[in-house]
């Protein structure tokens, strides 16, 4: 009997994570990916002579499907820690400390809050309400800005949670959904009246420190490849031993009686591709896409299209270290804008401040001199400044960092890397469209979706849905023994 065959649509992190996690199979596996490279927002190039990636720059540790995936394709010697977490908040036009004992923003720890300095006098009292108010009662899915707002006072959502929530989706807290991004925390709020205490029951405090005795170091929360997480892919690619597809656009899916029908290419020039199992590594609205010419998934199409898309630009500057007061930034990871304070620019990452790793080149004019840093433009309903020209975005970067961190002169390269539509927006009753969208492809026999537009949009998460494809389809070829 003829193998079977696994078409992956979409060659990212997640449809290259599940072509690996399919390697096993007693089948064929093709990934189909319309661009010219793979990897989608993980790449990496160089800037004044230091390779720095333009996309997701970092992953999260605690969660062990991004590194475990890491070590499996043998990058595993390349992770490195950063040389420090610290980051900042400019609020009130200064640069204030992210204060600690804190949940995306929402604190546990108020006197931690207050010595920050990010809110005024009037927004830390109204803050401090939170520890006296009754429960907040919440029935189904609020928004973030709703539900934190009624405890903490908006001036606490405006510079402390809206511009967190922003770095993760380039969203805003008065439309996204507490449940989906907060999940833990909305969890957690049902077994106290408080807030803060919610919190706190998530990030405990740290144990008092012995008299004599040094703070015990925090344990880095991120980790990133030396090389980068965009050698990520290729990585991925190689193991998996699929047969990899660029420039091959996906245009119909179709179900066949004893399988599906992808077409493949040009309208002038179709390609017909079969298989008998497929997962969609798309992004929601070009999944829905396809999925419209499938009977039987139509809630599946409406919650996918349903799904809203933020543009960003991420703008990397190089400047020579002199360029920058002395002070400035060397203890810091980097900081964040909140959105009221009218800046193009929502986040400021020191990449050779944050991974030490990127300035071992020596030389008097080799990158250990440089100071690369990331600025990030775009927020949903702010797609008009990324309609400026490159020049326009450099400048408009460069402004804002010169006026919060003190940078003079112009940089001495720059790198402007577009991502159009490329952050998924959990809005107000996500969890409910994932559901559906979820339970109509159940019903599909050898079907399966992943990435971004599920269950969290870092790498971890992303390599999840992936594996969970991955095993949907496993479980399809053990019902059906096809071999």
């Amino acid at each position: 009997m003829s193998r079977a065959h696994v078409v992956i649509v979409g060659g990212g992190i997640a449809g290259l994570a599940a072509a690996y996690f399919l390697r096993h199979e007693p089948a064929d596996v093709t990934v189909l990916e319309g661009a010219a490279q793979l990897g989608g927002k993980l790449t990496a190039s160089e800037v004044a002579g230091v390779s720095v990636d333009a996309g997701a720059e970092a992953l999260l540790r605690r969660r062990p499907e991004g590194t475990d995936l890491i070590k499996a394709v043998g990058l595993g010697e390349q992770l490195v820690l950063p040389g420090t977490t610290a980051s900042a908040i400019w609020s009130r036009d200064a640069l204030h400390p992210l204060p600690p004992r804190q949940f995306m923003g929402v604190p546990a720890d108020l006197d931690g809050l207050a010595a920050s300095g990010v809110l005024s006098a009037d927004g830390l009292a109204r803050a401090r309400e939170d520890l006296g108010l009754p429960a907040t009662p919440r029935d189904g899915d609020v928004p973030v800005a709703a539900y934190v707002g009624a405890r903490f006072g908006p001036e606490l959502v405006d510079r402390l949670v809206d511009p967190l929530l922003g770095g993760v989706y380039a969203g805003r807290s008065e439309q996204l959904s507490f449940e989906a991004t907060l999940g833990p925390l909305a969890a957690a709020a049902g077994q106290y009246p408080s807030l803060a205490r919610a919190v706190a029951s998530l990030v405990p405090a740290p144990p008092p420190a012995r008299p004599g005795a040094d703070a015990p170091p925090r344990p880095a929360v991120f980790t990133t490849l030396a090389s980068g997480l965009g050698a990520l892919p290729a990585a991925v690619a190689a193991a998996s031993g699929a047969t990899i597809r660029t420039r091959a656009t996906v245009r119909e899916l179709s179900r066949t009686p004893d399988g599906w029908r992808l077409v493949v290419g040009s309208a002038a020039d179709p390609e017909e591709v079969h298989a008998d199992a497929v997962v969609l590594a798309l992004p929601a609205r070009p999944a829905s896409r396809l999925l419209s010419r499938v009977p039987g998934v139509s809630a599946a199409v409406t919650a996918l299209a349903a799904i809203e898309y933020a543009s960003m630009a991420i703008v990397t500057l190089a400047y020579p270290r002199s360029r920058f007061p002395a002070t400035q930034g060397q203890a810091r990871s980097g900081y964040l804008v909140p959105a009221v304070e009218g800046r193009a620019v929502k986040a400021v990452t020191f990449s050779t401040v944050k991974w030490p790793h990127l300035t071992q080149t020596s030389g008097p004019d080799g990158p250990s001199d440089i100071d690369i840093i990331r600025c990030s433009i775009g927020r949903i309903g702010e797609e008009s400044v990324l309609q400026r020209d490159d020049a326009d975005l450099v400048a408009l970067a460069a402004a804002d960092l010169a006026g919060e961190t003190g940078a003079q002169g112009p940089p001495v390269d720059t790198r402007v890397t577009r991502w159009g539509g490329a952050l998924p927006q959990y809005t107000v009753g996500h969890l409910d469209r994932v559901a559906a969208i979820r339970a109509a492809v159940a019903a599909q026999p050898g079907l399966a979706v992943c990435g971004a537009a599920y269950d969290g949009v870092g790498i971890p998460a992303v390599v999840a849905t992936a594996d969970a494809a991955a095993q949907r389809v496993s479980a399809f070829f053990q019902e059906n023994q096809k071999t």
